[in-house]
């Protein structure tokens, strides 16, 4: 799994068991430091896809906003 792809679904994850607000944080500090957002991991999850999984709205704005083409992307 990489770091990107890890940190998408640990904060999907971290909202949807305390029911607080999604954030992006984890996702926002990888990008700005330089973590690829069409990087896909050994088993072939990208960072969009696990963002479609938990409807991760901010994250997916932030992987388009570092230059991932969504709909090139495989989002489920």
């Amino acid at each position: 799994m990489t770091l990107l792809v890890h940190a998408i679904e640990v904060e999907g994850d971290t909202a949807v068991q305390s029911g607080t607000d999604m954030h992006a944080v984890m996702t926002a500090i990888l990008l700005a430091y330089g973590a690829d957002p069409a990087r896909s991991d050994p088993g072939g999850r990208t960072p969009a896809r696990m963002a479609a999984i938990y409807s991760h709205d901010r994250a997916l704005g932030l992987l388009k906003k570092h230059g991932l083409d969504l709909g090139a992307s495989e989002t489920v």
